[in-house]
């Protein structure tokens, strides 16, 4: 059976899944795994698509240092449990400069160029990257494919992708790339399915909302604008990520507190966001069961900025049809729901308690002026197809 790897690499975990890519299919999920804990706690576990499970393992530190050591063990357990045929490798990369709107083909010379925006998001293009490293060295015969965050969001307007710089700066790349493409990509071709008239032609504004978050204003299922920009770090705060701030900050950290820029960088990707707020966690059913007063703010805040940042989307869009929520804490949190679809109801927007509580994938009444709807994403499936569009070609 001909088999595409999907791997999600980040600082302390390699997620992971196999699909099924029989010819003239769509692909099939088969397995679905998780190298976590990595040089602390290394521990695998997978299940096969039904849910059963198919290893719980745990490792010392020393045997899974590293996210390369990492994908060989898990490499080693799929070849010794598995009888799949290995063909290809889809890769989930955050950053891809100006250089890549597309997905490309992962060779040395492709890996050199994307390690440049290492420094744009420190906290996953590292670790995205150094898979492809280990398996360009270790299966150099072995297709690989990398698929970007930024990729959905490259057909900006010139007022959507620039900053007010000079334009010297832009040509060197600094400009606002967007993430979170892969989801949105993704979301975009659902509502193709599932609410058709509004994905052909509506305006539509997707709530990525979960340990990363942002935001993006669909136009016939095109992005058109997002609340992040040159890297992850602007529009709505996250799980430990800063959100929006202004730029005077960084200028006071730098000449009154006398900071270093390693770290300002850890300051606004680790201890900010919801743990920095709350002072007790970034996770937010773990906030949502607190009541202590920062919680309480972290929350809060969470919401605020959701609700302002999709008074912007509307006003690019000139209006709003739909507003839909994925990701971890838009799929599973009714209150966060519930909450930001109450700050849009100057929009027009009424939500259905009842669906709302069951999760259902339309959550709005029918006298809401705005649809509000549930999308599950599946970035691993998106991946899947564009590696898969490779084989085929």
């Amino acid at each position: 059976m001909d088999v595409v790897l999907v791997v999600n690499a980040g600082s302390s975990s390699v997620k992971f899944q196999i699909f099924d890519v029989a010819p003239g299919t769509e692909p099939q999920r088969l397995v679905k795994g998780q190298f976590e804990g990595i040089g602390t706690r290394p521990r695998l576990r997978a299940e096969a698509n039904g849910g059963t499970q198919l290893i719980d393992k745990s490792y010392s530190p020393d045997q899974v240092a590293d996210v390369a050591a990492a994908m060989a063990a898990a490499s080693d357990w799929l070849q010794e449990t598995q009888t799949f045929k290995l063909t290809a490798v889809g890769h989930r990369v955050v950053h891809g400069g100006p250089d890549y709107d597309r997905p490309v083909v992962a060779d040395v010379e492709v890996l050199a160029r994307l390690e440049r925006y290492c420094p744009l998001a420190p906290l996953h293009q590292p670790n995205n990257l150094a898979p492809i490293r280990s398996l360009l060295k270790h299966r150099p015969d072995l297709l690989q494919v990398a698929c970007f965050d930024t990729a959905f969001h490259r057909g900006h307007s010139a007022v959507a992708d620039y900053y007010a710089l000079p334009e010297s700066y832009h040509r060197e790349g600094v400009r606002r790339y967007g993430f979170h493409g892969l989801s949105y990509e993704y979301v975009a071709g659902r509502l193709r399915t599932v609410a058709p008239e509004i994905a052909s032609g509506g305006r539509v504004i997707v709530a990525h909302l979960g340990s990363g978050a942002s935001m993006c204003a669909l136009a016939g299922g095109k992005s058109i604008e997002s609340t992040m920009g040159f890297t992850a770090l602007d529009g709505l705060p996250m799980g430990t990520r800063s959100g929006q701030i202004d730029p005077g900050v960084l200028l006071y950290f730098m000449t009154e507190k006398a900071m270093a820029p390693a770290a300002i960088e850890n300051l606004l990707y680790q201890e900010s966001g919801l743990k920095g707020l709350s002072g007790i966690s970034n996770d937010m059913r773990e906030l949502e069961a607190s009541n202590s007063p920062g919680a309480t703010l972290a929350i809060d805040y969470f919401v605020h900025r959701i609700a302002l940042n999709a008074g912007m989307l509307a006003a690019a869009l000139g209006g709003l049809d739909a507003f839909v929520f994925t990701a971890g804490i838009g799929e599973n949190s009714s209150a966060i729901r519930a909450r930001v679809a109450a700050k849009l109801s100057w929009l027009g927007v009424i939500a259905d308690p009842a669906a709302n509580t069951a999760s259902k994938l339309l959550i709005s009444t029918p006298e809401s002026r705005v649809g509000l709807y549930i999308v599950p994403t599946d970035e691993e499936l998106m991946i899947a197809r564009h590696t898969l569009s490779f084989m085929r070609t």
